[in-house]
C-alpha cells in the first residue's frame, strides 16, 4: 500500500520526444513558449522576422532550427513548412498584431492587411499544418479580450476578436484529430506592447496593477505556461481560453 506522506517521485518532462514549431518565436509570448516547451522537454523550431534577434533567441533554447521570413507572406510560409526535417508534434501561432484605428479612415487595403494579420495567417498555418502534425498535436492560436468592448478608435480588431473563436472551432473539426486552440490574452507586458504603447507604457503597467483583480501585470511567462498545458492536455480542442487578469472586466 502506497505511503500517503510519501513525497512524489520525479516525473518525465511532459513534452519529451515532441516537436513545437512557433510562428513567430523571437521574444514576447512565443519565446517564453519556447523556453517552457524546451524545459518540458520539447524539440523547438522557431521563426521570425528580425534574424538578429531570431539567432539569440534560437541559442538560448537551442532551437533545432531558426528561420527569418515574414509569415504574412504565403510563399517563404509554404516553403518553411515543405523544408521541415520531420513531423512535428504542435505549431503554436504569435506573429501578427492588432491595427487600431478609425474604420471609416481605412480604405480597402488597409482593412485587407489588419484582418489578414490574424484570420489569413491562421488559416495559411492550419493548411500546412495538415498532415504535417501528428495525430493529438496542437495548433494553438493566439488573439485577445481587449477588443470585446467596442469602442471608436479600434478599428477592426473588434471584428477580429468576435471571428477568431469561431474559427478556431471550424478547423478543430476539420483538422481532427490535431486539435485546434485559441489563447485570449489581454494586456501582456511584452516588446510588442512597448512598441504600440510607447511613453504610455509605464503608465498602462502601473493603471493595471491598481485595477486587475489579479493585483499585478500578466507576463509572457503566464501565457507561456497555459499555452504549454494545452499542448499536454489532449482532451482540449475547438476552445477559446482567456488568459488578461480580469482585464476585461474592470476595462
Amino acid at each position: 500500500m502506497t505511503d500517503p506522506s510519501a513525497a512524489p517521485g520525479p516525473r518525465d518532462p511532459a513534452l519529451l520526444g515532441q516537436t513545437l514549431v512557433v510562428i513567430g518565436g523571437s521574444a514576447g509570448i512565443g519565446l517564453a513558449t519556447a523556453r517552457h516547451a524546451r524545459a518540458e522537454g520539447a524539440t523547438v523550431i522557431l521563426t521570425g522576422r528580425d534574424p538578429e534577434r531570431l539567432r539569440s533567441a534560437a541559442a538560448e533554447v537551442e532551437a533545432l532550427t531558426a528561420s527569418a521570413f515574414d509569415a504574412d507572406d504565403p510563399a517563404p510560409l509554404r516553403r518553411f513548412f515543405e523544408d521541415l526535417p520531420g513531423p512535428i508534434d504542435h505549431v503554436l501561432v504569435t506573429a501578427g498584431h492588432p491595427s487600431y484605428g478609425h474604420l471609416l479612415d481605412m480604405d480597402a487595403e488597409q482593412a485587407r492587411q489588419a484582418i489578414s494579420g490574424h484570420i489569413t495567417l491562421a488559416l495559411e498555418v492550419a493548411r500546412h499544418v495538415a498532415g504535417r502534425v501528428r495525430p493529438g498535436g496542437t495548433l494553438l492560436l493566439l488573439g485577445g479580450t481587449g477588443a470585446r468592448r467596442v469602442r471608436a478608435g479600434l478599428g477592426t480588431a473588434p471584428a477580429v476578436t468576435a471571428a477568431l473563436p469561431a474559427l478556431t472551432a471550424g478547423l478543430a473539426l476539420e483538422l481532427a484529430p490535431v486539435r485546434v486552440n485559441l489563447i485570449a490574452a489581454g494586456f501582456v507586458d511584452t516588446p510588442l506592447s512597448a512598441r504600440l504603447l510607447g511613453g504610455e507604457l509605464d503608465a498602462r503597467r502601473e493603471e493595471l496593477r491598481t485595477t486587475l483583480p489579479i493585483g499585478r501585470v500578466v507576463v509572457p511567462a503566464d501565457v507561456a505556461a497555459l499555452a504549454v498545458h494545452i499542448m499536454i492536455n489532449t482532451a482540449l480542442t475547438g476552445a477559446t481560453y482567456d488568459i488578461d487578469g480580469g482585464q476585461q472586466f474592470v476595462g
